[in-house]
């Protein structure tokens, strides 16, 4: 009995100590929220693995940004439903010290309102966080945690955000409506709301902000927006339907989650179609590209995989443990 005890103390020190240890943050860190688990992992991207992860509180968030300076990481608190599904109506933002690895705040948005998607203004410096339940984007100072702001997105399940390069303009995907709302960040209004699909999930930007592309999800093609003239360009048919999609640093790719078919496409944007696909462990679910461009990180939901794509022959290149419904990802640098 007293063998077992003792055992049982030192495995659950280093447990401990593993889940706690110092995180050196002079480069670039992986992080990935963690839906299942109910954790923010912090990723070693050279030595591929999962160095700590950090308890949001026993509740679900699914999206994550990285402050500036790499010392903080910011999770709004969903809950535990799926977009538009019953569920518990999650109303803060956890605020996480990095090289602790423990949340020391948290805004409370006053009531639920279901907060995923966060983003820091390229110009401003603010955090803006997708709140559905209030069809609107609350607007956060990060210095004094305080909201200072909002903007109506005139559509229910805003669930995704991107913000263009000159920090003026925004683009909500609305996932029940299908539609994309575009928002002026300086007069805080909604500017148009495009029609898409009967349903879409995801969004992002061209590197030059002039295309906008979300996934339709009831076929599998994704479609291409023209952000000057605020409309539907053209279409892109995929292999099976898309979810989340980054474009490579230099504008020529864009790497799309294919969820049900467990793959990733490689979209050719001069040539506006897929050229490759790339099987990966189950249920991708969002892609982000390493600041050097050179490879390609996709958070496999059902597999507690990460995945890590090579760009310049787009084969796999390793997987990462992480944690259960691994999905949200960004990266944290101090430089």
């Amino acid at each position: 009995m007293r063998i077992t005890l003792l055992l049982s103390v030192v495995f659950a020190i280093l447990a401990s100590a593993s889940s706690s240890r110092a995180v050196d943050l002079k480069h670039p860190i992986l992080l990935v929220v963690n839906k299942g688990d109910h954790t923010l992992g912090l990723i070693d991207p050279t030595a591929g693995h999962q160095i700590a992860t950090v308890d949001v509180g026993g509740v679900t968030g699914h999206e994550v940004v990285a402050s500036p300076d790499g010392r903080s990481a910011y999770v709004p608190i969903y809950g535990n439903s799926g977009v538009g599904q019953p569920g518990t109506d999650g109303r803060t933002l956890a605020i996480i010290d990095l090289a602790t690895q423990k949340v020391t705040a948290q805004v409370d948005f006053g009531h639920g309102v279901r907060p995923h998607c966060v983003l820091l203004g390229p110009k401003d410096g603010l955090l803006y966080v997708t709140t559905e339940l209030d069809q609107a984007i609350a607007i956060i100072d990060p210095r004094t945690l305080k909201i200072v702001g909002k903007i109506p997105t005139t559509q229910p399940e805003s669930h995704m955000l991107v913000i263009a390069s000159d920090g003026r303009r925004a683009y909500t995907a609305n996932v029940g409506p299908g539609t994309i709302s575009v928002l002026d960040l300086e007069a805080r209004k909604t500017v148009t709301v495009i029609p898409i699909a009967p349903r879409i999930q995801r969004i992002t930007l061209s590197v030059d902000d002039r295309l906008a592309f979300t996934s339709d999800q009831s076929k599998p093609q994704l479609a291409v927006v023209d952000t000057a003239a605020q409309k539907l360009k053209t279409w892109i048919p995929l292999p099976a339907p898309g979810y989340g999609a980054t474009p490579t640093p230099d504008g020529h790719w864009l790497v799309v989650a294919l969820r049900a078919s467990n793959q990733v496409a490689v979209v050719d944007l001069n040539a506006m179609k897929v050229v490759h696909t790339i099987d990966v462990p189950a249920s991708p679910q969002e892609t982000l590209i390493s600041p050097d461009g050179k490879a390609a990180f996709v958070s496999c939901d059902a597999s507690k995989k990460v995945a890590v794509i090579r760009t310049s022959d787009w084969t796999v290149d390793k997987l990462i443990d992480a944690g259960a419904s691994a999905d949200g990802l960004a990266w944290a640098d101090t430089k």
